[in-house]
């Protein structure tokens, strides 16, 4: 069958794998995730610990990340026996294998934040005087 005559099939296990990927792109893009990720390639950390070094995330969406990156096997945790209980959060090896592209994507925005804040303005601008925003 030639490109231009795809079967259905095909394209339905296409714009699966689209969905399956993007459900997973919005996980790991999710800010506290970078957030969190970027905190635990540090290393192992407590969970006060990673609540300090994570600005303005709240006690509640820093536990939600933390299960979730432990459901994705991204993160593991490890209660230890001792009165109080400790618990610390390690990357995966699975994990760690995200802090060099999340690093990469921390690079590019700082080093293009400017430029991008210059073309908000400018778009806004022009729409704002031709009425359309």
């Amino acid at each position: 069958m030639s490109d231009t005559n795809k079967n259905v099939s095909d394209y339905d296990l296409a714009h699966e794998e689209c969905r399956v990927i993007a459900d997973i792109l919005m996980c790991i893009g999710d800010k506290w995730t970078v957030m969190v990720v970027g905190a635990l390639a540090k290393g192992s950390r407590r969970y006060n610990e990673i609540l300090k070094s994570v600005p303005s995330v709240s006690q509640r969406m820093l536990t939600l990340t933390l299960k979730n990156l432990e459901r994705d096997g991204l993160v593991s945790r490890t209660q230890y026996p001792t009165i109080p209980p400790r618990v610390e959060y390690t990357l995966t090896k699975r994990g760690q294998t995200l802090v060099v592209p999340l690093h990469s994507l921390w690079l590019w925005a700082q080093q293009n934040r400017a430029a991008l804040d210059e073309s908000r303005r400018e778009f806004d601008q022009l729409h704002k005087a031709q009425g359309k925003w």
